[in-house]
């Protein structure tokens, strides 16, 4: 996964995966995302992200799991 932000234009976008992108839907205003052939995602891209989605501040965090 990687994450780009782009400070002029004040957009991020998060790629999952390298597939081509067949279609992309708008999901809110801001909010973009695309998928591949199978409808799979491919990325998300967010607009005004500072506002949106506190871009400021990104953070990765793997949770172990749990056995019971």
């Amino acid at each position: 996964m990687k994450i780009r932000y782009f400070a002029d234009t004040d957009t991020a976008l998060i790629e999952f995966s390298n597939e081509s992108i067949l279609e992309t839907k708008e999901i809110s205003e801001s909010l973009y995302i695309d998928l591949d052939r199978k409808g799979n995602l491919v990325s998300m891209t967010i607009e005004h992200a500072k506002e949106k989605a506190n871009i400021s501040e990104v953070s990765y965090l793997q949770m172990e799991q749990i056995v019971a």
